[in-house]
């Protein structure tokens, strides 16, 4: 029997039983659809957590002022520990090897307001170093240089979230804005950046496009803390050439610090690239479950071509017999056979392909969870949907091509 031919009959026999044929493909269709579903979620998390990361640099060590109690840093304070400074940046960068920069930050939480608008922002201090250590960019206008640095100029960059808050839709370069109590110079905006949801050092939870930034000259002149003991800055971000020497540096830098703050761990040392490549592993891990679990559908769906299979086989023993006594050979029944599994599977594996990638967008589309489908999903969840057609249609194309011709004929 010709390939041809058995397609047709496939193809009519679906057409002949057009609801039997759709519930045995639900089981494919809906694992076909699952797949694709968890594994656009999976992505999309994968995505957003390299993007996260990005922001803070994969080639930087950050090191954090760690929070305390006021106790807690009276106590340190006692023990002879100045705290984060601009002496432990400038250290670091003249000893550490394989440093490209070091940047300097301080931060204050406050209000900022224009006209009748007002927001509360984190206001953060900056050297020029910070542009070419961190993934920002600005949308409108130029980031923070020299030139403010040097001067100690008012002027400030507005994140994403704070510019919208304050100006809407207008255009808010050159404008003057309050931070504080203390007037600056609209310079830039930020494009939007990523919303750190999850614990990272101190940065739990941080929006960074509710932040302002400002040169550390500017804010160590212009703002106090509203604790005398606080650090002279809150953070130092070390940028390394090779992200091989990561771990190494930040043992170097470790030390260096110790040594500082005679002993006092009154800093934490965060590594973006360790917490990425951690990160990755465990949705590797959760996604490879996420699949598996979708995998199910599909295996149960294959299960239920084989009964329904087994189940045509009996309807079609006489058809069978008539076909073998006419000449078809052992191989042409079974190739008729698996050629009506698999043709089930296909067309399965194909809705099942439309409503994954559909329910994908719609996640997106109606939730906070960000998807991405990506072409390995929709590969992956199609052939395993035609292997399961194959595989589990092989038993009751066996078993038709077994029949005896004579016995067949007789059947009723």
């Amino acid at each position: 029997m010709q390939y041809e031919e058995n397609i047709r009959v496939a193809l009519r026999a679906l057409i002949d039983h057009k609801f039997r044929s759709f519930l045995t493909m639900l089981g494919i269709i809906f694992g076909v659809a699952s797949v694709i579903t968890m594994l656009s979620i999976g992505e999309g998390a994968k995505r957003e957590a390299i993007a996260k990361y990005q922001d803070l640099g994969v080639n930087n060590i950050i090191i954090r002022e760690k929070k305390l109690s006021d106790q807690e840093l009276e106590e340190v304070r006692a023990k002879f520990s100045p705290g984060l400074s601009l002496q432990d940046a400038s250290v670091i960068k003249e000893i550490v090897p394989g440093v490209i920069y070091t940047s300097s930050q301080s931060e204050l939480s406050t209000d900022v307001k224009y006209t009748d608008k007002s927001a509360k922002s984190t206001v953060i201090g900056i050297t020029p170093e910070f542009v070419n250590i961190m993934n920002y960019k600005t949308g409108q206008g130029e980031f923070i240089g020299e030139k403010h640095y040097d001067a100690a100029l008012r002027v400030c960059v507005l994140g994403a979230g704070v510019a919208r808050t304050l100006f809407g839709s207008e255009n808010s370069i050159g404008k003057m804005v309050k931070i504080g109590d203390q007037w600056f110079e609209v310079s830039g905006v930020l494009q939007s950046k990523t919303l750190f949801t999850e614990t990272v050092g101190e940065l739990a939870a941080r929006d960074l496009n509710n932040d302002i930034y400002i040169p550390l000259s500017t804010f160590l002149n212009r703002f106090t803390h509203e604790n005398m003991l606080a650090s002279q800055i809150q953070q130092i971000t070390v940028q390394v050439a090779s992200s091989e020497r990561l771990v190494e540096a930040s043992t170097l830098i470790n030390g260096i610090l110790q040594r500082h703050h005679f002993n006092n761990e009154d800093y934490n040392i965060v590594i973006p690239f360790e917490l990425l490549r951690q990160e990755e592993k465990e949705r590797q891990i959760y996604n490879f479950l996420l699949g598996a679990i979708a995998a199910i559908s599909l295996v149960v769906g294959g299960i239920g071509i084989m009964n329904i299979m087994l189940a045509t086989v009996m309807e079609r023993t006489r058809e069978i017999g008539i076909r073998r006594a006419i000449g078809a050979r052992k191989s042409d029944i079974m190739s008729q056979f698996v050629t009506e599994a698999v043709a089930i599977s296909i067309t399965g594996g194909i809705i099942g392909v439309i409503l994954g990638v559909t329910l994908s967008l719609s996640v997106s589309l109606f939730t906070d969870i960000k998807t991405v489908i990506p072409l390995y999903s929709v590969l992956v969840a199609f052939g395993f949907s035609v292997i399961v057609g194959i595989s589990f249609g092989y038993l009751p194309a066996k078993n038709a091509a077994n029949l005896k011709p004579i016995e067949s004929i007789r059947y009723e």
